[in-house]
């Protein structure tokens, strides 16, 4: 089936994932405290793209919820699927940057007993719904997203996934790869790390991450190398893509998350198809991706910068 993203009627990208307030540390001292979550980072840089986004995630009644709240409200990202609970704190995110301005992460979360407690929106043709990293995989979400996702499909919303699966969350993998597969199943499209292939399957080599994903159902597939150079599918035309140094790199946090942004801002303002792609287009789509991603290593906000975004528009 081709999945024609329809820009005439002002379609919605929905991001559904963890939300968290990220303390990033450089050399030992806090160097700065911004919103993050995968899907939250993928959001404001949708928003600062000028596209109209909803993100669906909880955060707490607290302090570090109100900067959240205001920060996206600052930034245009919808709210109307947030949940804010008493019965629990929003979880912490400390991120300690190497020398390659890369991130190891500890984690400090107070979730509520409930999760995901807000009705899930209705999309339709033409909206786009990302999804992935630990939240789509978790107890008592999973079992809500899943049913959500499969009757999006079923209207022609555009399905993107990033498993974004870690080393750090080997312990949990054997009781979720089943998740990971049934949420690589529905997917139209995939956007992982060779990390994350390698984690979730023991799989190195390009060619055999496309066949386990074929052999699930999924066709379009973008493998994405670090600082390397990428890998990618659409149905049967395949290109490797060489990744440009960034100047001056600063933090690589959110670098994954917008080049998921940059996809889907270059399939929703260029109207591409997914199916039946030509070379240029999909090269226009990868670049996209590129640029976001670029553009985020040079600061340490987690998002593309506003002035990136002026050029999107000029």
């Amino acid at each position: 089936m081709t999945l024609r993203l329809n820009t005439e009627m002002d379609p919605t990208v929905y991001c559904i994932g963890e939300t968290v307030l990220d303390i990033i540390f450089s050399e030992g001292r806090p160097e700065s405290a911004v919103p993050g979550g995968s899907m939250l980072n993928s959001a404001v840089s949708l928003a600062r793209s000028g596209l109209k986004v909803e993100l669906i995630s909880e955060y707490g009644n607290d302090p570090p919820g109100d900067i959240i709240a205001d920060f996206l409200q600052k930034n245009n990202v919808g709210t109307r699927f947030i949940n804010r609970y008493d019965d629990g704190k929003t979880a912490i995110a400390l991120a300690f940057l190497d020398q390659k301005r890369n991130a190891t992460y500890s984690f400090h979360k107070s979730y509520p007993q409930v999760r995901l407690k807000e009705p899930l929106p209705v999309t339709g043709k033409g909206d786009v719904i990302l999804f992935g990293s630990i939240y789509s995989i978790t107890a008592g979400i999973h079992d809500k997203i899943i049913p959500w996702v499969k009757k999006a499909r079923a209207t022609g919303t555009l399905l993107v996934y990033d498993p974004n699966f870690r080393k750090s969350h080997l312990e949990m993998l054997e009781k979720v790869r089943p998740w990971i597969a049934e949420n690589l199943a529905l997917a139209d499209m995939v956007r992982g790390s060779d990390e994350d292939f390698s984690t979730i399957f023991a799989l190195q080599k390009p060619d055999a991450v496309r066949n386990k994903l074929l052999s699930l159902g999924c066709k379009n597939l973008i493998i994405t190398r670090n600082s390397k150079s990428l890998v990618a599918w659409f149905d049967d035309l395949h290109m490797t893509v060489k990744i440009p140094n960034v100047k001056p790199l600063i933090s690589t946090i959110g670098a994954g998350d917008s080049f998921n942004a940059g996809l889907i801002y270059a399939l929703v303002s260029g109207g591409f198809t997914l199916t039946n792609l030509g070379d240029s287009e999909a090269r226009k789509i990868i670049g996209s991706g590129i640029s976001f991603a670029s553009d985020v290593c040079k600061s340490i906000e987690n998002y593309i910068s506003s002035g990136f975004s002026k050029t999107l528009r000029s």
